[in-house]
């Protein structure tokens, strides 16, 4: 679904719906129709804000060259997130990765019984990364999650970062912010 908006009002002034995924032509003949639009109620475009999509910028020169184009806000918070939490799965993973092979079963030996203590002291890194991987990427933190945050492993200084780092994402879209405080961060 393509759709054009008007900011100020938030009303829609085009939409179009596709039966198929969208390609350059298509994107081409809807801001077309929205410049023919836009020349019809007399509006004047002054900025285009898109989903960030690799669509938009060809098209958008093309047809309304000069006006500025910025990336919503939302999509670049959301595909901030997607990628801090892919640090942390990585870290999981890494960790996994790290740890002996052990063999299945219950152990019955007291060389195995030995081996799955240790197995499971292994584990328990991973597991504190898991549970509490939601952390990383939300505004506050409530008291408990705070308390739930100081769980998280102390030997892992980088994935404390990026805790730090959404912060600073969070705080660069923050609307008390002014623009020359955001573009100094």
């Amino acid at each position: 679904m393509l759709s054009a908006v008007d900011n100020r009002r938030y009303k829609r002034i085009l939409s179009d719906v596709l039966d198929h995924d969208p390609t350059h032509d298509d994107i081409r003949a809807f801001l077309r129709r929205l410049q023919m639009a836009l020349s019809a109620r007399a509006l004047t475009l002054v900025g285009i804000t898109t989903d960030g999509s690799a669509l938009y910028p060809a098209p958008l020169a093309e047809i309304f060259s000069g006006v500025p184009h910025q990336i919503c806000a939302f999509h670049v918070l959301a595909d901030v997130v997607k990628a801090v939490l892919g640090a942390v799965a990585s870290a999981r993973k890494r960790l996994a990765a790290q740890q002996p092979k052990w063999p299945t079963g219950r152990p019955s030996t007291q060389a195995a019984k030995a081996a799955a203590r240790q197995k499971k002291r292994l584990t328990q890194p991973r597991v504190a990364l898991y549970t509490p991987r939601h952390l990383f990427v939300p505004r506050p933190l409530s008291q408990s999650e705070r308390k739930q945050w100081g769980r998280i492993p102390r030997s892992r200084p980088q994935l404390r970062l990026l805790r730090e780092f959404m912060i600073q994402g969070y705080a660069l879209f923050d609307r008390r912010c002014r623009i020359q405080t955001a573009l100094d961060q």
